[in-house]
């Protein structure tokens, strides 16, 4: 028997492909310039600040005032992020489902900015099998805050010990380890399916 009660996923990089370059690299051509923009303006550590709850109002206007060079492209991040996410990460859509057909009950903690979360979660219909998903932007709380993850605890209505966490980002699997969680470090859904197999909760 599985030492695991419930099975929860990360999203981005997880169950969807995220990468800022899918969007900005249709808008800018010079892959020098590319680069850079995404290093100095519309980097990930400015963005997380709307994952960690931050409003788009509040950081758009400062952003532009400190390259206001960039103010078009700082207004499609905003308006376009949706394609910022190119597809699903192939594979592990089908492990959801088969998880939440054998009985599994399945939820999610996402590091997702609450404006954009509004945008992108009905596009998404496989987020549909979790019972529950804990959105870092909603909840000002974002991993790996270990607030997050007794959060999640309390809504999901199980104990640390039996759950399995899956997050591509070791610092937020580093931070469930502290807490308790099983834990799955996600490189790819192959070595997802394997590890979920050895686990006893998918079949061999």
């Amino acid at each position: 028997m599985s030492e695991i009660d419930a099975v929860v996923f990360d999203v981005g990089r997880v169950i969807v492909q995220w990468d800022l370059r899918a969007l900005f690299g249709k808008l800018i051509e010079d892959e020098g310039e590319l680069d850079w923009f995404l290093a100095n303006v519309v980097t990930e550590e400015w963005h997380f600040q709307h994952d960690a709850g931050r409003p788009l109002a509040a950081m758009l206007p400062e952003r532009k005032a400190r390259f206001p060079d960039h103010a078009w492209l700082i207004d499609a991040y905003a308006e376009r992020f949706l394609e910022t996410i190119p597809g699903p990460a192939e594979g592990t859509a089908d492990i959801i489902n088969e998880l939440d057909d054998a009985g599994h009950p399945l939820f999610a903690i996402t590091n997702f900015g609450a404006e954009f979360w509004s945008m992108f979660r009905p596009t998404e219909p496989v987020l549909g099998r979790f019972r529950d998903i804990v959105v870092s932007g909603q909840e000002r709380l974002a991993k790996p805050d270990p607030a997050i993850f007794r959060l999640a605890e309390r809504r999901f209505g199980f104990p640390a010990d039996r759950m399995l966490f899956i997050d591509d980002n070791a610092a937020n699997i580093t931070a469930a380890d502290l807490d308790g969680w099983h834990t799955h470090l996600f490189t790819d859904p192959a070595g997802l399916r394997a590890d979920l197999t050895d686990r006893g909760l998918l079949p061999t």
